[in-house]
């Protein structure tokens, strides 16, 4: 347990900065959604659903940055461009290749690329992970959510 007095001293940087960023985004979302109409959960507005997501995100980030205070201190050490850069460019090719080479094209883009930010996933995995979650992606965003996309270039 942490003492009171040592609060002050002691904090997990990682995770205060974490704690932040999710309090800065749940309240953005909350500022951007202020003029939608709420409804209620029989008759939700426009505004419903981004006021929930946005409350429960600046909540999670109250709790991390509270959890956060009472670990002990550990720095935030150095940041790593290579990673964010390949899910950066996993990311943007997603965008990119989803509305000109369709949905299976994109996702394998998305996850191939973005996999090699870590340097220990196996070649196998990857082409797993492709299939696996494609399919799931297809069955809950175009058959389950009927999102209008085209599944390959043709």
């Amino acid at each position: 347990m942490v003492n009171r007095s040592e609060l002050g001293r002691n904090g997990n940087q990682p995770d205060l900065l974490a704690g932040l960023i999710f309090i800065v985004i749940g309240a953005l979302g909350l500022w951007a959604g202020r003029d939608l109409r709420m409804g209620n959960a029989a008759m939700m507005g426009p505004g419903y659903l981004p006021l929930i997501v946005s409350a429960l995100i600046l909540l999670i980030g109250l709790g991390v940055t509270i959890m956060g205070l009472m670990r002990s201190s550990e720095g935030l050490g150095a940041v790593r461009l290579r990673p964010l850069l390949i899910i950066l460019v996993a990311v943007a090719g997603f965008a990119y290749a989803a509305e000109s080479l369709g949905f299976v094209i994109a996702t394998a883009w998305l996850i191939g690329v973005g996999s090699l930010a870590d340097p220990e996933t196996r070649l196998r995995e990857i082409a797993a992970s492709i299939v696996v979650l494609t399919i799931f992606g297809i069955l809950v965003f175009i058959v389950g959510l009927g999102v209008q996309m085209q599944l390959g270039p043709f």
